[in-house]
């Protein structure tokens, strides 16, 4: 078990099971160096997506540490203004060329804009049988975006990506994933370090001699949800996934699934405000 370990997609393709996300990472030296950093750790899954206007430098950073393209999982996301059917064809080669890259291992509809998901997720199968994305998949969506999308689309998403930590265990959306064979793979999963002080956290850090965000990821890692921890600082994204030389136990997991409280740091999908 290392970072290397992998989940398998719908479609046969392989997902390393924790990356790294660049979230709010600053384009320029803080992306580059962050990516940099997690690459020489043994990070082989990156995370990013045209709203986080870093693309450029996760492409040069993988390019310049010259990692074979093939080892590597790219995953990036299509922007609510940037959605439509012709829109996000568009918009995905302007995040190649930022990329530099001539394909991504995942392409993702970032959120469900209500009257254009359909047609940009149809974008994306176009996309999909191209080769250009080796996979594809939706962020943000519940469980009735995938019925509505699945009734008019071809292709099942590879991944659903939601906001999901120990306070927002998202079971609906996980359930519905299960049924339809669509991993589910977490956003803030650590729950943006706002609750590491909670009981459960720190009795499960001082039995496993371990700190709260090892707890977290470890829990996710061994539920099957893939996550992409955030951080620019190497000491943080070591101590992020340093978690493969313990194992949670049964009567823990169930613990933390105790902790569930339907506490969003986020906004939920049907309240967010497409028009900003």
């Amino acid at each position: 078990m290392s970072l290397t370990s992998t989940l398998t997609l719908n479609n046969g393709t392989k997902i390393p099971a924790i990356g790294l996300g660049v979230y709010k990472a600053e384009p320029g030296d803080e992306v580059y160096y962050a990516v940099r950093s997690a690459l020489e750790l043994g990070y082989r899954h990156i995370d990013t997506a045209s709203l986080y206007a870093n693309e450029e430098g996760v492409g040069q950073a993988i390019k310049d540490s010259g990692i074979p393209r093939e080892e590597l999982f790219v995953t990036t996301k299509v922007w609510n203004d940037e959605q439509g059917f012709k829109e996000t064809k568009e918009a995905f080669q302007r995040s190649l060329e930022q990329l530099q890259m001539d394909y991504v291992d995942l392409y993702l509809v970032h959120w469900p804009v209500t009257g254009k998901f359909i047609e940009t997720y149809k974008a994306l199968e176009d996309i999909y049988r191209s080769g250009q994305a080796k996979a594809i998949g939706v962020s943000n969506f519940e469980p009735h975006h995938l019925e509505e999308l699945l009734k008019e689309t071809k292709i099942v998403p590879a991944v659903n990506q939601v906001e999901l930590h120990p306070q927002l265990q998202q079971k609906e959306v996980r359930a519905f994933g299960e049924a339809h064979q669509i991993l589910t793979e977490a956003w803030a999963p650590l729950g943006k370090a706002r609750y590491f002080d909670h009981p459960v956290l720190t009795e499960l850090a001082e039995k496993y001699d371990k700190k709260p965000s090892q707890i977290i990821v470890r829990w996710q890692y061994q539920s099957g949800i893939i996550t992409i921890p955030k951080s620019v600082h190497k000491e943080r994204q070591q101590e992020n996934v340093d978690i493969f030389d313990f194992e949670l136990s049964a009567k823990d997991i169930h613990k933390i699934e105790q902790m569930d409280a339907n506490y969003r740091l986020g906004k939920h999908p049907d309240e967010f405000d497409y028009e900003a």
